[in-house]
């Protein structure tokens, strides 16, 4: 079930629809992935530079084809929260490096909200109970409460999200990835 036009909901909501459209196969997980990574950004994903850029050039070395996706993505209500996807990031001319210092810089300085993600993750429950994004509102409830009993911890993309999309991708705020690092 595709999701319902958009004109005339919360920011949010907008997001979800649009990445349900663009990405059918999507599961639950996948949309709280998304709000997760809206909300509190990318900090669980760098345990250090050096692991990090390891874990980006391993990627990069494996990328091959993917769907059609914008270079920038904005996952976050403010538009401050990107998904920068590899594949047209490096079709683009993109530096690996400064992709790899937006990413650091973003986990280490950008401080999220669990309270927003609590209400986002009301609005999938409210898109569910309504009907428009493929999944029941008591899935939607069960997972919000599993997700808060665990204290909101990233998660990986479902098996099918990464069959069917391949995702690779970075999670940066928007002014680090359109301005370069200072030092």
């Amino acid at each position: 079930m595709a999701a319902a036009p958009t004109a005339g909901r919360d920011d949010f909501e907008a997001i979800v629809a649009r990445h349900l459209d663009r990405y059918p196969a999507m599961e639950l997980v996948d949309v709280y992935k998304l709000a997760h990574q809206a909300c509190l950004g990318s900090e669980h994903a760098v345990p250090d530079r050096a692991r990090a850029e390891r874990w980006l050039q391993h990627e990069i070395a494996r990328l091959g084809d993917g769907p059609p996706e914008p270079m920038l993505d904005p996952i976050s209500t403010d538009g401050r929260v990107l998904r920068v996807h590899l594949r047209p990031f490096l079709a683009a001319g993109g530096e690996a490096c400064e992709l790899l210092d937006a990413f650091v810089r973003t986990a280490n300085e950008f401080r999220g909200s669990v309270e927003r993600l609590r209400s986002c993750w009301a609005r999938v429950e409210a898109m569910a109970a309504a009907g428009v994004v493929p999944f029941r509102q008591d899935a939607a409830a069960a997972l919000g409460r599993r997700m808060e009993a665990m204290g909101y911890p990233a998660v990986h993309h479902s098996d099918a999200y990464r069959s069917a999309y391949r995702p690779a991708y970075r999670v940066v705020t928007r002014e680090r990835v359109l301005r370069p690092p200072e030092d």
